[in-house]
């Protein structure tokens, strides 16, 4: 799976259109081409017919007759987002190489990818780059006849680049959180049949940040399909739309979902349904810790874990300013989810016991119970948006996260591009450079042999 554990993801759980591959349907239609004009070469026995000052310049006869038709090519791949990208999606490439690299004969596809040489890192490879094309890591390297598998190049740096890209924004969040989890929110903005591929490069995004910083940050994804590839759990817990449903009350929404949901499904109120963030939150944590200490005071513990209130989440619009900031100076820093809301949220966790009337042996525990209710801040977070939080000291427990997660912009250094380039084909038994200008062969000794079935 990854370079935590140095296994792989067998090609049948990727769920990809092997048949559609292996048409071509998937690639850009150059490659086709190509596909097409070999074969035809090779079916005609073709001899390289022209002058080749590559090959005279490093003293081959430049009109050698190679079999152009069946040539033979060594492709590396590797990422350019400086300064480094966590790979991702090197199991699928290599799905795709093992179960679609060949030839058709009529309407019978002959497999060829066992006469592939192949070398790979793991998915959660760090791969660094600084911006020179001279100078790259490669991250997947093949060797074999060109036409069994040029129509591959672009489904496998499909896959490469959007999972590394993924898993290198998650990993440069961790980064700006400081650790703190950070929820995986996208699916909504994107197709459906991306989740798993999108969950799984989460996954290793987190997975690599806890392997380099020694953490244990969890893997906190929404969708059960997200999960699909790694042993992960879907979380959630409502939306404004169900708040709306129980007519704008979140107390007893929140009521009824911990006497329904299982205990282990964490209780989570969304408070900003009435832009009243601390009102709300307040006005649920004193109905939850009433029906805690009745079902303590009664010894059911059952039941009192189920009126534990994990957390509060603010998601307040950007069009807004909460109630509990009306009224304070420098307004343009107080819209939506901002520092300051955050704190005033904790402040109002933190002191909202002191309200309850409680006897003297419960108030140590009640305050415990209100400091113990994380917050979990949602709403147009990215990775400078999280950085910000943190440096102005925003006492936020997790990040919620969605399309920034899928971004690739120059202008934010969150592209993530994959380069596939031949850079030697072998010529009377000798592999001899042949790397477009600006580009040349780069060894890589993290590359380990792949032996494809």
């Amino acid at each position: 799976m990854a370079v935590w554990n140095r296994t792989r993801i067998e090609p049948a759980h990727w769920q990809l259109d092997w048949q559609g591959i292996r048409n071509g349907d998937y690639s850009d239609r150059y490659f086709y081409n190509g596909v097409r004009i070999l074969s035809q070469l090779s079916h005609e026995g073709y001899q390289f017919a022209g002058y080749s000052e590559r090959l005279r310049a490093l003293g081959l006869d430049p009109q050698m007759p190679v079999p152009i038709g069946d040539i033979e090519v060594e492709m590396q791949f590797f990422a350019r987002r400086a300064p480094f990208a966590i790979v991702a999606g090197i199991d699928a490439a290599l799905a795709i190489l093992q179960e679609a690299t060949g030839y058709f004969e009529g309407e019978r596809f002959v497999n060829t990818a066992h006469l592939l040489e192949v070398e790979a890192v793991h998915d959660g490879y760090r791969a660094p780059y600084e911006g020179d094309p001279m100078q790259v890591v490669p991250v997947l390297k093949v060797r074999g006849r060109y036409r069994d598998f040029a129509l591959l190049e672009t489904p496998i740096l499909g896959v490469l680049t959007r999972m590394s890209r993924i898993a290198t924004n998650t990993y440069r969040m961790l980064e700006a959180a400081r650790g703190k989890p950070i929820l995986f929110f996208p699916a909504r903005f994107d197709l459906p049949h991306t989740q798993m591929y999108d969950g799984y490069a989460y996954y290793v995004g987190v997975q690599r940040y806890n392997l380099d910083h020694q953490s244990q940050t969890p893997a906190i994804v929404s969708t059960p399909v997200q999960t699909r590839l790694w042993a992960g759990v879907a979380g959630g817990t409502t939306a404004h739309a169900l708040i709306a449903s129980f007519l704008g009350d979140i107390v007893e929404l929140m009521l009824q979902f911990a006497r329904i949901m299982p205990p282990e499904v964490r209780r989570v109120a969304l408070v900003d349904f009435d832009n009243d963030c601390v009102g709300a939150a307040r006005a649920v944590a004193k109905a939850f810790f009433e029906r805690y200490r009745s079902a303590l005071e009664r010894d059911d513990y059952e039941t009192a874990q189920r009126y534990i209130l994990h957390g509060v989440r603010p998601d307040t619009s950007a069009s807004l300013i909460d109630r509990s900031l009306q009224g304070e100076t420098d307004a343009t820093q107080l819209y939506g989810v901002n520092p300051r809301l955050i704190s005033k949220l904790r402040e109002g966790l933190d002191t909202a016991w002191q309200e309850w009337n409680l006897p003297p042996e419960w108030r140590e525990r009640a305050r415990q119970y209100c400091r113990s209710i994380q917050i979990v801040a949602t709403g147009g977070f990215n990775e400078a948006r999280i950085r910000a939080f943190e440096e102005a000291g925003a006492p936020v427990d997790v990040y919620g996260v969605g399309s920034a997660f899928l971004s690739n912009s120059t202008v934010e250094g969150t592209n993530t591009d994959f380069t596939a380039d031949v850079v030697r084909v072998r010529v009377d038994g000798r592999w001899v450079p042949m790397a477009k200008a600006g580009r040349t062969a780069d060894p890589n000794p993290d590359l380990e042999p792949v032996v494809l079935g």
